[in-house]
């Protein structure tokens, strides 16, 4: 089955360049160091590794707080990042900079793996999340590559598509040492789809958030500069669609909050001159964050039109609703807004981050708006009323540190890992 799956690919090829090239017509980092794809590389790299892979932007930020301690305690081992996405590549590069070796993941086709392990040659393959690839896992056990899947989660519905491919996905699973989960549940469906070696629950790293100890002042600070007077609503990680549905809610609200500002950051760069375009026909003043210009009073739109600032705009903000959740993607990580210090709301499609928003409204720590008037609602009540915004605020920092270990769990079994590796 392996051999069919690995022929297809070979096919797909092609059309997977195709869309590659597509996609760099807006955002031209597609386009760019396509040949790592391959495993095709233009320099040397420092080996042996220790190999993590985080897909994209949500990941790797989750995965900072490992990797610092990590290199904390083994100051000289050296680490490779791989991921999936240039936003994700962005900000591996930002935060970590040349302290760890990055390149782009290679496709799951054989002969890409065999040079990605001959450059780099891991002698550990962490892999965050979801990530099940047939080739990929296999040539790690050909290689004797120890494969851990870290902070894992499985939904029902992918449960299912891998129940109908056992004979892919059990001789996969059969190559990973050890599944760390997020929850009971993924741990069950794991097991459910062929997991055999030990599978543990250790909690969701995502909780683990760092946030700097200057954030808020620093956020105040900004705030004051360059929304002086006003009620900042924050849009964090929004997706197509979703600004057209905001927008004129700013208009409704405009009348009942005079000095309110939408400040709006798009999930992915190649969409900041489209929210830009689209607040203009909506007949809004925008104003760019890469502008450098503060907001007169007549503004109506702050485009957060840069990468990794979101921390510092939600210590900026009065209330911040979280993206992906108004219209069916999945929903986006709340609890980093939530450990900065603002009122947390999102939408009704959350399926991504499931367990998280269950928990965090179990706690009352965040408001969940399945429609626009609820939206338009929730935030009067919080403009009126400061006391809730301050409670709100409580809750979500407490749910947060509440459910905080998964990090020192995971470095545990990293630890012992390296401890049997040669």
């Amino acid at each position: 089955m392996r051999i069919l799956y690995t022929v297809l690919f070979y096919l797909l090829v092609p059309f997977i360049l195709l869309r590659l090239w597509w996609r760099g017509i807006k955002a031209p980092e597609y386009r760019r160091r396509w040949h790592e794809r391959f495993a095709f590389y233009s320099q040397r790299y420092p080996n042996p590794v220790i190999w993590f892979h985080a897909v994209s932007v949500g990941e790797a930020e989750s995965l900072f707080p490992l990797i610092k301690r990590l290199q904390h305690a083994y100051p000289q081992e050296h680490l490779l990042i791989t991921t999936t996405t240039p936003t994700g590549s962005a900000r591996v590069k930002a935060v970590l900079q040349n302290t760890v070796s990055h390149v782009y993941l290679p496709y799951d086709l054989p002969d890409a793996l065999h040079r990605f392990t001959r450059c780099f040659k891991p002698k550990l393959a962490v892999i965050m999340e979801t990530e099940i690839w047939p080739n990929l896992y296999a040539h790690c056990g050909k290689q004797q590559i120890p494969l851990y899947l870290i902070n894992a989660r499985l939904s029902e519905r992918s449960a299912r598509s891998y129940r109908r491919i056992p004979c892919l996905v059990h001789p996969a699973l059969a190559q990973v040492k050890h599944i760390g989960t997020q929850t009971p549940e993924d741990a069950q469906r794991f097991a459910a789809i062929g997991a055999r070696n030990p599978v543990t629950t250790m909690g969701n790293i995502k909780f683990d958030v760092e946030i700097a100890k200057d954030t808020s002042e620093n956020g105040l600070q900004l705030k004051a500069g360059l929304f002086s007077g006003r009620f900042v609503w924050l849009l964090a990680s929004t997706h197509k669609g979703e600004e057209a549905l905001f927008l004129p809610l700013y208009r409704q609200l405009k009348e009942q909050i005079p000095e309110l500002l939408l400040l709006i950051a798009p999930r992915h760069p190649e969409r900041f001159e489209e929210v830009k375009q689209l607040s203009r026909q909506q007949q809004l003043d925008c104003v760019t964050r890469t502008s450098g210009m503060a907001c007169k009073k007549g503004a109506d739109v702050y485009l957060l039109d840069t990468l990794g600032e979101l921390k510092l705009f939600y210590a900026a903000a009065d209330v911040a609703f979280v993206g992906g959740s108004m219209v069916p993607t999945g929903g986006h990580n709340v609890l980093e807004a939530a450990a900065v210090g603002v009122p947390v709301l999102f939408g009704p499609y959350m399926a991504n981050f499931k367990a998280i928003a269950a928990g965090i409204l179990k706690q009352d720590a965040a408001i969940q708006c399945l429609t626009l008037g609820s939206v338009r609602q929730t935030i009067l009540t919080l403009y009126a009323d400061p006391a809730f915004r301050t409670a709100l605020i409580a809750k979500g920092q407490a749910f947060v540190q509440a459910n905080q270990g998964a990090t020192t769990r995971v470095f545990d079994l990293l630890k012992e890992a390296l401890a049997q590796t040669p």
